[in-house]
């Protein structure tokens, strides 16, 4: 897999994210490939067309594993996953181990000032079935941006957070919270969702 590439000659080839892909309407959610997290949420999946942000304690506590199932069923339908800034290298093997196509993964390298404007350019082209960002500095204007550059990219955005972000207002239409020991163990609390209030159940993936 190659390290990085042109954003340019990435945002150029937008009948990438036509390919395979199906309408549906704007009030079922993308499957997430995890039953028991569709079941709670309201659109029964990730919010279409929007950003979903993930709060996290720590690089590394699942959170991609959170999304890998959805991730490798676009990429095997054709769709381009796009990864801006990560703060660490992808290991290639574990992608394709997980079903991702790694001829349809870019990782787009940029420095905390450019990364934000990747990531919406990333959103907003309709070149993309999926684009996660890691920005270091993204205040709630520059979420609201994000959340617009997806819904006009028809996209699906996945923002990636530290968990002391949690009390600040966002416009994502999703927020997901991982935490340690929360009640019968570790997992994701959704602290906001679109089409309905947020459940009070936690989802474990290795739980269910």
């Amino acid at each position: 897999m190659q390290a990085a590439t042109s954003l340019d000659s990435m945002l150029a080839a937008q009948t990438i994210w036509h390919a395979g892909r199906h309408p549906a309407a704007a009030s079922e959610g993308e499957p997430t490939g995890h039953a028991a997290l569709d079941d709670l949420l309201p659109q029964r999946g990730w919010p279409r067309r929007a950003l979903t942000e993930l709060l996290l304690p720590a690089d590394g506590i699942g959170e991609l594993a959170l999304l890998m199932p959805t991730l490798a069923r676009l990429s095997r339908e054709g769709g381009t996953l796009a990864l801006i800034a990560p703060p660490y290298l992808p290991y290639a093997p574990a992608w394709q181990a997980a079903g991702v196509d790694l001829g349809v993964l870019q990782v787009i390298e940029a420095s905390p000032r450019d990364a934000l404007w990747a990531f919406e350019q990333c959103l907003r082209s309709g070149a993309c079935a999926a684009v996660l960002g890691w920005p270091r500095q993204a205040d709630a204007q520059a979420l609201r941006r994000l959340q617009v550059a997806a819904d006009s990219g028809d996209c699906l955005g996945f923002v990636l957070r530290d968990r002391k972000h949690a009390a600040n207002p966002s416009p994502a239409a999703l927020r997901l919270e991982y935490r340690c020991n929360a009640g019968d163990g570790d997992g994701w609390r959704v602290r906001k969702c679109r089409g309905g209030p947020a459940p009070v159940q936690a989802f474990a993936p290795g739980l269910h």
